[in-house]
């Protein structure tokens, strides 16, 4: 049986992943125990294994004297991120697609159907106040929308590996609306339906396919926000 300091140290590191990859915390963030200690109101115990955990994942780094980092993807690192993914991603949306019942397919279509609204909301063009939050939204309504076809798969070592590829360095928005990125979130949108389609039909080697290929374009999106991004900063 797990003790109380492992199970705090698992809920923190938890949120503190989900932070990450919604992009509440920048890239290059020092994280301070004594800080983290207080915000979250336990001794500095469960916070270090929580960090550990983390590193484990790859989203941070120690360093001597400095503490904990949040790490900066390159971009050849990222790219290698989204092909782990696509590949575990794939795995688990097969293994998941015979097991699903009417409920767990509900679930996964009101999943579907608030990243849909999101996704609706980045394309009618917030303005860039309004869309930093946004986007840290959208992130956590298509985290969310897989989270669903992991819990029916069941595969908790498959699960773990590919969260801990979802690190994106940042939830980045794009500052200026373009056709490109347009469709390429249409696309997003799109390509989870289609999931779901296959999913319904019991079609676990068309879902694997299909959840492959979607994990690879949502790099594409990815890196061409960033881009963008970096194009504006500069």
């Amino acid at each position: 049986m797990p003790s109380l300091t492992s199970t705090k140290a698992d809920e923190i590191a938890l949120d503190l992943e989900q932070a990450i990859v919604a992009g509440d915390i920048a890239p290059g963030t020092v994280l301070r125990q004594e800080q983290l200690s207080a915000r979250y109101g336990v001794s500095r115990t469960p916070i270090r294994e929580a960090l550990r955990r983390l590193a484990a994942l790859g989203l941070v780094s120690f360093e001597p004297n400095r503490g904990v980092r949040l790490r900066t993807l390159s971009r050849d690192e990222l790219r290698e991120a989204f092909l782990v993914r696509a590949e575990l991603e794939s795995l688990a949306t097969e293994v998941a697609t015979p097991r699903f019942t009417e409920a767990g397919l509900a679930e996964l279509e009101a999943a579907e159907e608030r990243f849909a609204r999101l996704t609706e909301e980045l394309r009618s063009g917030a303005t860039v106040t309004d869309r930093a939050a946004l986007v840290t939204d959208w992130v956590r309504a298509n985290h969310a929308f897989h989270d669903v076809i992991y819990a029916v798969a069941g595969l908790a070592l498959v699960e773990r590996l590919a969260k801990g590829a979802r690190f994106s360095g940042s939830a980045v928005w794009a500052p200026e609306d373009t056709q490109e990125l347009d469709d390429l979130y249409a696309a997003n949108e799109r390509q989870h339906g289609a999931l779901i389609a296959a999913i319904r039909a019991g079609s676990a080697a068309g879902a694997r396919s299909l959840a492959r290929e979607h994990v690879l374009a949502s790099g594409r999106l990815l890196e061409r926000i960033i881009a963008q991004h970096w194009a504006h900063s500069a």
